[in-house]
């Protein structure tokens, strides 16, 4: 007759059973789901489980496993994307996070940028060790994202051409002016550059400055020109900054944009 092991005491297995039965991220109704308990039964034993450190708690209800060898780390998380559809929905990775992603830049960022529909009372946030930087994004415009799986996590990036739109619009999501302007001319060379969903991200975001950005590093980009006339087409009124954080006293006016010095080549006198 074949031996037994011993069995495993009810909490053990209860945490097996979640961990097993739940996605990289878990909440108080996965429990309430995998083991038939109440929510306040399941939010007391997953609180439990946190103290004792099998879990972490990374937001409101909200937990992730902890690696048997990270037990006394607070960098636990291989992967802290996996954060973002749980903490920030509806929400996406863009910015300079996805211009890496998307090998527009070498630059490597610590932070994890998520534009989310979400109020954003901090915009800098450290999430399980993580850093996160946040900017509230009307709901509707979210679009023109891709859907990767990490693990058994989906999480939504801004695909490459929303990813563009998006540091042309802010620049500080791209890391600054002259950051934005090496990913756009990394995109121009891309295989995949595609200047009619350019314009028809920027129209649908509906920023007049993203035309005024493009057109004016467009004149100084190699393979740039195509984009020039439609860029011009759709000024709209008034000057903005080429970048709103650095001081900018010059008017290009044939782009109603105002420059910082370093950018004084080939603007108009």
């Amino acid at each position: 007759m074949r031996e037994q092991g011993p069995s495993l005491p009810d909490s053990r297995r209860r945490l097996a059973s979640v961990l097993r039965n739940s996605g990289d991220v878990i909440h108080i109704a996965d429990a309430v789901r995998i083991l038939g308990f109440t929510r306040t039964q399941a939010a007391k034993l997953l609180s439990r489980w946190a103290g004792q450190g099998w879990l972490r708690r990374v937001g409101h209800g909200i937990y992730v496993p902890v690696p048997l060898d990270s037990l006394d780390s607070v960098h636990v998380l291989d992967d802290p994307w996996i954060l973002v559809p749980t903490l920030y929905a509806p929400a996406y990775i863009g910015g300079r996070t996805a211009a890496q992603h998307w090998d527009l830049t070498e630059q490597i960022f610590r932070d994890i940028v998520v534009l989310t529909a979400q109020p954003v009372r901090k915009k800098s946030q450290i999430r399980h060790g993580a850093p996160f930087s946040l900017k509230h994004v009307d709901a509707r415009k979210i679009f023109g994202t891709r859907i990767l799986w990490r693990g058994r996590s989906r999480i939504a990036v801004s695909d490459l051409h929303r990813t563009i739109v998006d540091i042309l619009d802010d620049p500080k999501l791209g890391g600054g002016i002259q950051h934005v302007a090496d990913c756009l001319a990394i995109y121009l060379l891309h295989a995949e550059r595609d200047d009619g969903t350019i314009l028809s991200y920027g129209d649908r975001l509906g920023n007049g400055a993203v035309f005024k950005r493009l057109g004016f590093l467009a004149e100084r980009t190699a393979k740039g020109d195509s984009l020039i006339e439609p860029c011009r087409e759709r000024l709209t009124k008034g000057n903005i900054a080429l970048d709103p954080t650095l001081s900018c006293p010059r008017v290009v006016t044939r782009w109603r944009l105002r420059i910082h010095q370093n950018w004084m080549t080939r603007v108009d006198r």
